[in-house]
């Protein structure tokens, strides 16, 4: 089930074409979303390697856009997206080495642990097929000009 598809989606965050990793939201509340992505298999993903690869941490980068839809979703988006900064990474575990040779589709969970109006802390999990793939915890400023 789709509730926000992938042009919402690239309007929502400031990740513009190719570079919107995001194909879907299926669900979502105060606290929680569910994202899917398909996006590991297409040639044209600008975090795949040199060799044609997409490493599985670039994981982290597509549970950072399934939070940053979550806090428009949340906030209502009648805001112009603000730029959010990745501020800290905690407790990665990468459990494949690869995104691009798993066989489903990949779902992202992402859960608010605590945020404000200057930031956020979530919990995050990517799977695929129920086997998990990347988790961890990151911490998102919002509104940094760098």
């Amino acid at each position: 089930m789709t509730l926000v598809d992938r042009q919402q989606i690239a309007a929502m965050i400031p990740h513009a074409g190719a570079m919107c990793l995001l194909d879907a939201v299926m669900s979502w509340n105060a606290v929680s979303v569910r994202c899917l992505s398909r996006r590991c298999w297409n040639a044209d993903n600008p975090l795949r390697r040199a060799d044609g690869g997409l490493g599985a941490v670039c994981g982290v980068e597509i549970a950072a856009q399934a939070m940053a839809v979550h806090g428009r979703l949340v906030a209502g988006g009648g805001n112009p997206p603000a730029h959010g900064y990745l501020a800290s990474v905690r407790d990665v575990r990468l459990r494949v080495s690869r995104l691009d040779d798993v066989a489903g589709d990949l779902i992202i969970d992402a859960e608010r642990l605590m945020g404000d109006a200057q930031g956020a802390t979530y919990q995050f999990a990517l799977a695929s097929d129920g086997i998990a793939l990347v988790s961890g915890r990151a911490t998102v400023l919002f509104g940094v000009t760098g």
